[in-house]
């Protein structure tokens, strides 16, 4: 009998849950079910405002959206087993990512929250959930971040062709996949979506900047562009991992000039993240030859055709191109860790995180 495994996830943008059901073959992930959930407009108002304002943020209100979200979490499995037609009981496991409230792995005590009850996932689908992918690796030293590069590794690398995986959702990062055996890179370059998604969110009143129409009716602002590549993320060396509590509108505030045109402002923060990615492939990975991409991002054509300008002559792909939906791998990625974990194998890569060794992740809820 095939062996069925969930991922479920939502990213920084806080936008819903994507879920994947999948069956694991050799070097094989095939989708026998993919769905995105939207989170209620309520809920999600409460998880960006509990983001921005953290000092607001009271035990109470974090207990009650990790409650909220698992019940969200456990909906988006159940409606998506219905819908596949896979009896609850050929399913393993869930793995469950969760939804990051906060990560802060260069705190003087390093921690990372990520919240979504996974014991109301558990009970409520019938499935064993694993979830907390990120403490153990940073108990060890690591960043707990980006935790899909081996997952990344173990689908795409070629013995042939130098290749990086590169996902834009909130946050950008890259797979660094050399055609030798040698040891993977990973780290995440820097803001994907959400500096765009906030400044649209806060001048036009939508989500996001669909096919990024709004980026490419504006002109970049050198001066903005510079100072923003200025910050001393980008300059770091990897491992390095970071998210909305660094990248976000008090950042954007800081270097904003209140007369600047709100399209060119998004022209720039476009050219921001393809910039910072394709420094990262150049300083990184040198010798790529193919770029793939996936994440909400490989569908914004205004940021596809900047970063395509950049990375010229790296041949730029969606991974659709090698078996897996763009918008599909981050819930397939933990729907692998979760068979890792069940089965009792490493998924984190030290060499990626900075930990000290290689560890099962996660904490296994159990459904009875």
């Amino acid at each position: 009998m095939p062996a069925y495994y969930i991922g479920l996830i939502s990213g920084t943008s806080m936008d819903g849950i994507d879920a994947a059901l999948v069956e694991f073959g050799d070097r094989r992930a095939d989708i026998v079910r993919a769905t995105t959930n939207p989170y209620p407009g309520a809920l999600r108002t409460q998880l960006i405002d509990a983001v921005r304002t953290p000092d607001a943020c009271t035990v109470d209100l974090i207990g009650a959206l990790d409650h909220w979200v698992g019940e969200c979490f456990r909906d988006a499995a159940l409606e998506l087993i219905q819908a596949s037609g896979v009896a609850p009981g050929d399913v393993r496991a869930i793995g469950s990512h969760g939804q990051t409230l906060r990560h802060r792995p260069d705190a003087e005590r390093p921690f990372t929250l990520q919240i979504g009850n996974a014991g109301i996932v558990a009970k409520g689908t019938g499935i064993d959930c694993v979830a907390d992918f990120r403490s153990a690796d940073l108990a060890l030293g690591g960043q707990g971040a980006p935790l899909v590069p081996p997952f990344h590794e173990w689908l795409f690398r070629s013995a042939d062709v130098d290749r990086c995986v590169l996902n834009i959702g909130g946050i950008a990062n890259v797979t660094v996949l050399p055609a030798s055996q040698g040891p993977i890179r990973g780290f995440d370059t820097g803001p994907g979506n959400t500096l765009m998604d906030a400044w649209i969110r806060r001048h036009r009143n939508t989500a996001f900047d669909d096919r990024g129409r709004w980026a490419a009716s504006g002109t970049t602002i050198p001066p903005l562009l510079e100072a923003m590549l200025a910050d001393p993320y980008f300059a770091r060396l990897p491992p390095k991992s970071t998210g909305f509590e660094y990248f976000n509108e008090d950042w954007l505030s800081r270097l904003i000039q209140d007369d600047a045109d709100p399209a060119d402002v998004q022209a720039t923060l476009a050219d921001l993240t393809a910039t910072t990615i394709a420094d990262a492939v150049r300083l990184y990975a040198p010798q790529t030859r193919e770029l793939l991409i996936c994440g909400g991002g490989a569908h914004n054509r205004d940021l596809r055709g900047r970063l395509e300008d950049l990375v010229t002559p790296v041949t730029l792909v969606s991974t659709a191109d090698f078996g897996l939906d763009p918008d599909h791998v981050e819930a397939a990625a933990f729907a692998w860790l979760g068979m890792r974990t069940m089965n009792g194998e490493p998924g984190n890569a030290p060499e990626v995180t900075g930990a000290s060794h290689p560890t099962v992740l996660g904490a296994i809820h159990r459904a009875r």
